[in-house]
């Protein structure tokens, strides 16, 4: 891992405008029209990696496309001004327009509609040379016919000593082909869910897919929803689990990416495996909690300020005094980077967001 790196955390991927409307009393149904008392709209896709990185702290520089449109230009300026990532290899482009998503959220589920075209330019184009950075995330690759090959730009990241944290989406063909996790040889961790680890593995039990994984990446850790995460560091020889925190989850969309960055964050300030899930675990549990990606996106004065109240509470539970002892590191949270204690923004196109 390099110390000289320009970057904590380097990303790449297609940026989407999200817009979410809340507050449904029903979900759509044809020929007719419901109001949601709720709207909002961000950046989002790999944009909801990269806002989570940067508001706990982490570094962050971006390679994306973006339309110069005005969906574009927001997302820009919302990612460059407001979130502080780099994006000097990211680029605008004419007549293009910018990817978008709406999402619909009711009865603590979503829908969502999308649409959007390939960009202009490949990542790797775009990218060239990636910038030295302490950590590059990326997705493993799902088609069968590409499965097990590493882009150049992550290999390159590697060489430049840059730890990769590897992610996986879900394969909609249902093959879940093997040779998908031959790409794990270029990697430092490995973070699916555990549906997806128990397919790829061909196990029956998170935890038999957890020791598999184990044998192919140095960090393999595998999420579980409710049931919280476990995860075994060959490199410390460490292994651990650790249980959800009790939260009201009313929209996941970017939890997967919450917890990533807090666990790369833990990973490059070198703390012990049991602090790394728990803090991943509790970025994850605080975004549930709100609507819409990047806007749900905890920052490292959200999370403190969860510690502090947890620390003042007058509940004198169990519960509360688990939390108390699982959570106690955080008196001690003091990374090496220059930490802004930045909290979630509101990002919305129409200003004033009523999330």
């Amino acid at each position: 891992m390099t110390d000289d790196a320009d970057f904590d955390v380097f990303l790449s991927g297609m940026v989407f405008l999200d817009i979410i409307f809340t507050g449904l009393a029903t979900p759509p149904t044809p020929g007719k029209e419901v109001w949601a008392t709720g709207m909002g709209s961000c950046p989002g896709g790999i944009a909801n990696l990269a806002t989570a990185a940067s508001r706990l702290g982490l570094r962050t520089s971006l390679a994306a496309a973006f339309s110069d449109d005005a969906y574009g230009e927001f997302c820009w300026s919302t990612l460059a001004d407001q979130e502080g990532i780099d994006l000097i290899r990211s680029r605008r482009f004419e007549h293009w327009h910018s990817p978008v998503t709406v999402s619909i959220a009711t009865g603590g589920d979503r829908s969502m509609v999308t649409h959007g075209h390939a960009a202009p330019m490949s990542g790797a184009e775009l990218i060239g040379r990636p910038p030295r950075s302490r950590a590059v995330v990326t997705d493993l690759e799902t088609d069968p016919e590409r499965a097990g090959t590493t882009p150049e730009w992550v290999r390159l990241a590697r060489d430049d000593g840059a730890l990769v944290f590897a992610d996986v989406g879900w394969d909609d063909t249902g093959v879940w082909s093997e040779a998908t996790l031959g790409e794990l040889a270029d990697c430092d961790a490995f973070l699916p869910n555990a549906t997806e680890a128990m397919a790829y593995t061909r196990t029956d039990t998170a935890r038999d897919a957890l020791y598999a994984l184990a044998d192919l990446v140095p960090l393999a850790v595998v999420t579980a929803g409710t049931n919280g995460a476990m995860a075994i560091d060959s490199t410390t020889g460490e292994e651990a689990q650790v249980p959800a925190l009790r939260v009201q989850a009313i929209d996941a969309t970017g939890a997967g990416d919450v917890f990533a960055t807090g666990l790369v964050l833990g990973t490059l300030e070198g703390w012990p495996l049991e602090q790394r899930l728990a803090f991943a675990s509790l970025c994850s549990a605080l975004a549930v909690e709100q609507f819409g990606g990047s806007l749900a996106a905890p920052g490292l004065g959200d999370v403190l300020d969860w510690w502090a109240a947890t620390k003042a509470a007058t509940d004198t539970g169990s519960y509360t005094a688990s939390l108390r002892r699982r959570y106690g590191f955080l008196d001690d949270l003091h990374p090496d980077a220059p930490v802004r204690h930045r909290r979630r923004a509101a990002a919305t196109i129409a200003r004033l967001s009523d999330l």
